[in-house]
């Protein structure tokens, strides 16, 4: 069975081949961190980071944790999507609301060129987490829009298109602390302002997503449905555990989950997974798919400080969670 990636042909995105001897459906970055902590004078951690094309280049926002341990957004630029320049200071949104506008705090943040413009989500502090939006065409101008839910809201990712004519997104609602729980939920909106169409996606399960799940990278289109690769976390004698799993939404109705995957795809094993402010955590934002190979370069946080880089072929992963399905 052929399985088909949609989307763009991208084949300057980073790569590196498997290992050899490893039947890993994900394979580490040799190179890893890819982004230091201490990239710019004011960082404490750089993590949790969302990366794009951008013409013949990349563009991002980056978690900034500064100095003083404030959660920031910044916009940073890469030729080759591993060699990043980040800007100094943060961004400052615009909006027409002072209300909204306040900035507060920002982490977390996810990007994707839906039509005509890049929109950027993250967990926006309004009186507690909820999901930002604001929208951008450089990269150096953001425009912030109503947040999406009400608090408290974390993991708020948008589909690449339209689904039924309506923006789409999942999110995964949570309380105003660390949150012991928490499922994946989906919602449309005509306009990105008034959310509605809410459906249950899935819950959590055993072993290492048997605490909370949220979505990670922007969803990929495949002829198989919506690849969504996914946190899952684990409450352990010694905290929380973040590790990352992948599940198959259908296309039309993505609230259905059609495969889910049993085992985890990746976990925190290295150091700079497992030692850093926030032990053990691998926690997945960002991908870049490259659709005439399937190749994908995965970014994700390595222990809230850092942000490293895994590869694999989407067509694998798609088959890996098949194969490996248990449905809750």
């Amino acid at each position: 069975m052929r399985i088909k990636v949609l989307g763009e042909k991208l084949p300057n995105i980073p790569w590196e081949e498997r290992p050899a001897g490893s039947s890993d459906v994900l394979w580490r970055y040799s190179q890893n961190p890819v982004i230091p902590r201490d990239l710019i004078p004011c960082s404490n951690s750089i993590f949790n980071s969302a990366v794009v094309p951008f013409g013949q280049e990349f563009r991002g926002v980056f978690r900034v944790d500064n100095k003083a341990r404030e959660m920031r957004i910044h916009s940073g630029r890469s030729k080759d999507a591993l060699n990043w320049t980040i800007e100094h200071e943060p961004i400052s949104f615009i909006s027409d609301d002072q209300e909204i506008g306040n900035f507060v705090y920002g982490y977390d943040p996810r990007v994707v060129w839906i039509e005509d413009r890049y929109y950027v989500t993250w967990c926006n502090g309004y009186h507690g987490p909820t999901i930002g939006v604001a929208y951008t065409a450089d990269f150096k101008t953001f425009y912030q829009l109503e947040n999406a839910f009400l608090p408290f809201n974390r993991n708020g990712v948008l589909f690449p298109r339209k689904i039924n004519g309506n923006f789409a997104m999942v999110s995964r609602p949570s309380d105003n602390g660390h949150t012991p729980f928490g499922d994946i939920f989906y919602s449309e909106s005509p306009d990105l302002t008034y959310w509605g169409k809410h459906r249950h996606v899935m819950g959590t399960t055993v072993g290492w997503q048997s605490t909370k799940i949220g979505a990670g990278p922007i969803p990929i289109e495949t002829s198989e449905g919506w690849l969504m690769i996914y946190h899952g976390v684990l409450t352990s004698c010694n905290g929380f555990v973040y590790s990352v799993g992948a599940a198959l939404l259908d296309l039309d109705q993505p609230w259905k989950v059609l495969a889910r995957t049993s085992p985890y795809i990746l976990s925190p094993q290295t150091y700079y997974e497992c030692v850093g402010d926030v032990p053990n955590v691998a926690f997945p934002c960002a991908a870049l798919v490259d659709s005439a190979s399937g190749r994908l370069a995965l970014y994700y946080g390595g222990a809230d400080t850092v942000t490293a880089l895994a590869f694999g072929y989407v067509q694998e992963l798609v088959r890996f969670t098949k194969e490996n399905s248990t449905i809750f």
